[in-house]
């Protein structure tokens, strides 16, 4: 009898551990994570938002889930995979360099905190009341490249002063970027006089061949490429069509000048997503969205290619280059 009952009181044991680790994994915390990029474009972002978790204590499988949604590039999945992690019930909604995300985000609840990250003025565009007390459910970092679109458009000009037509670049899928950048490069391209701005659109990657291909039969001069997830996780492909075309291009963050774009002027994303992660990280700890003014990275850095400048056949002028922040040989 004893070794009877022995036998089923380990057999009842056996059968209680899988109950147990899915009780374990079920209160894990779970983030939801809406990209509205892919995950193989993200990987350099993904690792500085883990970076900030893990100084807040959590690391992603040992004591927190994380729920990946992404966009693939198309804004219009957005509130599909945002309503997806709200019925998932998730903590707390991370939204990564996306306005048209955090704005998604913002529709889709008003209880999960959602943590964001923009470069747009978070206020302008209705995500939080102010920077100091976001109030409601949202908070998070927001990158300086709102108004940084005329002073791209200034130093383009710098490097091809004869170009009579530059283009301008915008998705537009993401109203609220599109049509502020292109009033205010409107603005700046009547200050130089004759220098006439086309607007192009590109929604997905598939419209760039077509982009590039209008520069070409515009003859025009330059290019400045507006700030959008899409055309940011997608740098190198740009700045290699921009090679091609030999299309004279500058956009926001480094990485398209490191992969060969001609020249980039924004601020340093790194310790911005890092932000994301800590903030992430924080709320899980219990503290209020509200509470947590939104970080802004105001560091703005100059860096140009010069190998891409001689392909190019350009001169950088030396005033231009003593002002760079990186130059790239």
């Amino acid at each position: 009898m004893r070794r009877r009952k022995f036998i089923t009181l380990l057999g009842g044991a056996a059968a209680a551990w899988p109950h147990a680790a899915r009780a374990q994994q079920a209160a894990m915390p779970v983030i939801g994570l809406l990209g509205a990029s892919s995950a193989d474009l993200s990987a350099g972002p993904l690792r500085a938002i883990r970076q900030g978790l893990e100084e807040t204590g959590y690391v992603e499988a040992r004591n927190l889930a994380i729920e990946y949604r992404w966009a693939e590039g198309k804004n219009d999945r957005l509130p599909g995979l945002a309503s997806d992690l709200v019925r998932r019930q998730v903590s707390v909604i991370v939204v990564p360099l996306s306005t048209p995300g955090a704005l998604v985000a913002k529709s889709a609840t008003t209880s999960i905190p959602v943590v964001f990250q923009v470069g747009s003025d978070p206020v302008a565009i209705g995500l939080v009341a102010s920077l100091n007390r976001p109030g409601g459910n949202l908070t998070g970092v927001a990158v300086l490249n709102a108004g940084l679109g005329p002073k791209r458009l200034e130093l383009l000009r710098e490097l091809v002063p004869t170009a009579t037509v530059i283009g301008c670049l915008l998705n537009p899928t993401s109203p609220v970027l599109a049509e502020a950048t292109s009033r205010e490069l409107e603005v700046a391209a009547r200050s130089f006089g004759e220098l006439r701005l086309h607007v192009l659109h590109a929604s997905s990657e598939r419209d760039f061949d077509a982009v590039f291909a209008t520069l070409v039969q515009l003859r025009a001069g330059g290019l400045v490429i507006g700030p959008d997830a899409l055309f940011t996780s997608r740098s190198a492909q740009l700045a290699a069509l921009a090679l091609r075309h030999a299309v004279p291009t500058v956009y926001q963050f480094q990485d398209f000048a490191a992969a060969g774009g001609l020249m980039s002027y924004g601020t340093s994303l790194a310790d911005s997503y890092r932000q994301v992660g800590i903030y992430a990280g924080r709320i899980l700890r219990g503290e209020k969205p509200a509470d947590l003014p939104v970080q802004q990275a105001t560091k703005v850095e100059l860096v140009i290619n010069l190998k891409t400048a001689k392909t190019l056949g350009i001169t950088v002028p030396l005033s231009l280059l003593g002002r760079a922040d990186e130059v790239i040989e």
